[in-house]
């Protein structure tokens, strides 16, 4: 398939300068580059890309919040790649939730990533067999635990609500989820909101009742 249509989104001028290059020897159309979530998001409604190549750690909400903006315009819209020098878990399942069609390391070989550009832009969803087995064991977790506990919670606001529950920061809490400081509290907010807890100490408890914040590899162990 050649002809494919490519967003760049990355804060980075210089790696977005090479991926261009990239693409474009290798029969692919950038018709957009963007430096922020916000700008990834308008950017993609304006030129309509068929695969937005996405970066989880940009200036503002970030990528995972970009992505579900950018999913949430409807069928007919982009797919979703992120390309992400960060393997960790909460970046994956971040992703996932978003609406991310694949998942591709920065480190990945070019025909790798040139492959999974043209998978996604077809429907297809790429990731790793260590990234799927995360992804399959952490939505597992959630249907036993978080998602019929609080039905009502957004799987973003799980998210956050899990990280609370281990004992994280609104900083910490928002750099691994790529958000802004802001929109972690936002999400505290109408947690506390949906769950009926008088404040944040009260949506521990609650979580943890519930089966949420164990820390991966140690399901019994709480931050003390």
């Amino acid at each position: 398939m050649g002809g494919v249509r490519v967003l760049i989104a990355d804060d980075h001028p210089v790696f977005r300068d090479g991926l261009r290059a990239l693409l474009e020897s290798s029969g692919f159309e950038v018709v957009g580059e963007a430096a922020t979530g916000d700008e990834a998001v308008r950017l993609a409604a304006e030129v309509v890309p068929d695969v937005v190549l996405m970066d989880l750690h940009m200036p503002g909400d970030g990528g995972v919040s970009a992505t579900e903006r950018i999913v949430r315009q409807g069928a007919g819209g982009p797919a979703v790649l992120v390309l992400t020098m960060f393997d960790d878990d909460a970046g994956v399942h971040g992703a996932v939730r978003a609406g991310a069609s694949g998942y591709v390391l920065t480190d990945a070989h070019q025909d790798a990533l040139l492959r999974s550009i043209r998978a996604v832009a077809a429907g297809e969803a790429v990731f790793g067999a260590g990234v799927a087995s995360r992804v399959l064991a952490h939505l597992a977790a959630g249907e036993r635990h978080g998602a019929l506990a609080f039905p009502q919670l957004t799987p973003r606001e799980l998210d956050v609500v899990d990280l609370v529950a281990r004992g994280e920061s609104n900083p910490t809490i928002a750099r691994r989820l790529a958000l802004s400081d802001k929109t972690v509290r936002n999400h505290l907010s109408n947690i506390l909101v949906k769950v009926h807890a008088a404040d944040r100490a009260e949506a521990i408890v609650l979580a943890r009742q519930a089966g949420l914040g164990r820390r991966e590899g140690r399901p019994d162990e709480f931050p003390g």
